[in-house]
């Protein structure tokens, strides 16, 4: 065999300058480095790798692009489904989705699908490579998007190409969603990336509107009812924090980890006092949770001046919910990871303030409904961890403003809205929605992959609408 059975490494920066600054990690490929890449690429008739795409990019033919040193046409046919590549080549979980299915990796690493998606949008420029202008005359009907959130702008994406009025009405005062919101620049810069991809929409037609929170400002019923809005699609996300239930969250210096994160990403209070939004991180910080929010949160903690961070995790290892490569990254940088441990009070101090994690520690018994070993409490085996900040980082759910000033829309227990989920239509006619709001918190490429098939559904009801064809 002729190629490496192993990806070309990506450049990072050293780990130990990195957990001082917030500038990205990764540095992305050369010219050399993603030819070369490209080149392990079989180009398989099948194309397995597209199956785990959640929006469908053709892989072989971008990846054959960049063999050919055609970065421009690569990311052209990249945007033909995917209107946000230059996030999803750096944020999504590829090692479970398209790299999944790569031949290649039966025998060893799959091809870097997401460094090479990154690699032509970053080469091509968002700004020089834009989507292409809308093809389609004025269809003469208006859409409302709830939420800038990657499922929101996807959706606004393809139905302003496919001819529709669209406005994005947003909550907060900058649009992206969870992509400002949550994910911390070091991983995902902000107006290299998302502002420009962002910007790429309003080229072509598509109005945000940001300070506007449905079920406040105005309510589902009354965009279609008084503005004349056709449809709507909700994409509100996840953005309600989940807590333990244990003596002592209601402490000075515990935090949601969505406030934390919010706090510094989208407030930038990184760089206080330049910017006007304090954070309190003390010299130890304990993250509880092992996804990819806890280990966002434990590093952003080591960037904002902790001597030592931790993640309290209740199982082992082999069960992180976290990226492989964010768990390698926090490693790195010096993350110290409590495994089989749990927390079952926050202990403070006469202040009122955090001083330590009362735990226990766990070993994992049978599997439970999730599939993964349960963890079972160690008897006597109580402990005090020394922290003066605690992030909750066990996840996060629907806020539930629009689905409680929103008639005849049905949720499910947990307050989701319940979606068809091949077209993201509700119980109530001319509503869809699609994304976190919908399946619970979950990726940002399975939120746009909802996004896609909610715009195609919406296209098919308003065209029925429009030309009389409705039942």
């Amino acid at each position: 065999m002729s190629f490496s059975l192993t990806k070309h490494k990506m450049p990072e920066q050293d780990p130990q300058v990195r957990a001082k600054n917030f500038n990205e990690v990764t540095l992305g490929y050369s010219a050399e480095d993603a030819l070369n890449e490209a080149k392990r690429c079989l180009n398989c008739k099948h194309a397995p790798c597209r199956q785990g795409c959640p929006v469908q990019v053709n892989i072989p033919a971008f990846i054959k692009q960049i063999k050919e040193g055609d970065a421009g046409a690569a990311i052209a046919t990249i945007k033909e489904v995917n209107s946000l590549p230059a996030v999803c080549g750096r944020v999504c979980p590829q090692e479970e989705q398209c790299e999944k299915y790569c031949v290649l990796a039966k025998k060893g690493e799959a091809v870097g699908i997401g460094r090479l998606e990154r690699y032509a949008a970053d080469r091509a420029g968002n700004n020089v490579q834009a989507i292409r202008p809308v093809a389609y005359p004025d269809k003469g009907q208006k859409v409302a998007v709830i939420g800038s959130g990657p499922a929101g702008l996807t959706a606004a994406g393809d139905l302003a190409k496919l001819g529709y009025k669209v406005t994005v009405f947003e909550a907060l005062h900058a649009p992206g969603g969870v992509l400002v919101y949550g994910i911390p620049e070091f991983r995902l810069p902000k107006d290299a990336v998302v502002k420009a991809e962002i910007d790429n929409l309003r080229k072509i037609g598509v109005e945000i509107i940001v300070n506007a929170v449905a079920g406040k400002t105005f309510t589902i019923d009354e965009l279609m009812e008084e503005e004349g809005y056709q449809a709507v699609f909700i994409a509100t996300g996840a953005g309600l924090p989940y807590f333990m239930g244990i003596p002592g969250e209601n402490l000075n210096g515990v935090y949601a980890a969505n406030e934390f994160l919010t706090r510094c990403n989208l407030m930038k209070a990184y760089k206080f006092p330049a910017c006007g939004t304090p954070i309190h991180v003390g010299k130890r910080v304990a993250v509880v949770g092992g996804g990819n929010v806890a280990m966002d949160a434990a590093r952003t903690a080591l960037r904002l001046g902790a001597d030592h961070a931790y993640i309290v995790y209740r199982r082992s290892e082999a069960e992180l919910p976290a990226r492989q490569e964010e768990v390698h990254h926090a490693k790195e940088e010096g993350i110290e990871f409590q495994l089989l441990t749990n927390p079952v009070a926050i202990l403070g101090n006469e202040q009122g303030w955090v001083r330590a994690l009362q735990c226990v520690r766990m070993e994992l018994g049978e599997p439970d409904a999730s599939g993964r070993r349960r963890p079972v409490e160690v008897k006597g085996s109580e402990f005090e961890l020394e922290v003066d900040t605690a992030v909750i980082a066990i996840g996060q759910g629907p806020n539930p403003l629009v689905q409680s000033t929103t008639k005849g829309l049905e949720t499910n227990k947990k307050g989701n809205i319940i979606a068809d989920p091949e077209t993201g239509a509700t119980s109530k006619a001319g509503v869809f929605a699609g994304g976190d709001i919908v399946t619970g918190a979950a990726t940002v490429i399975l939120a746009m992959g909802a996004g896609k098939k909610a715009a195609a559904a919406i296209d098919q009801y308003l065209t029925a609408k429009r030309t009389g064809q409705t039942e």
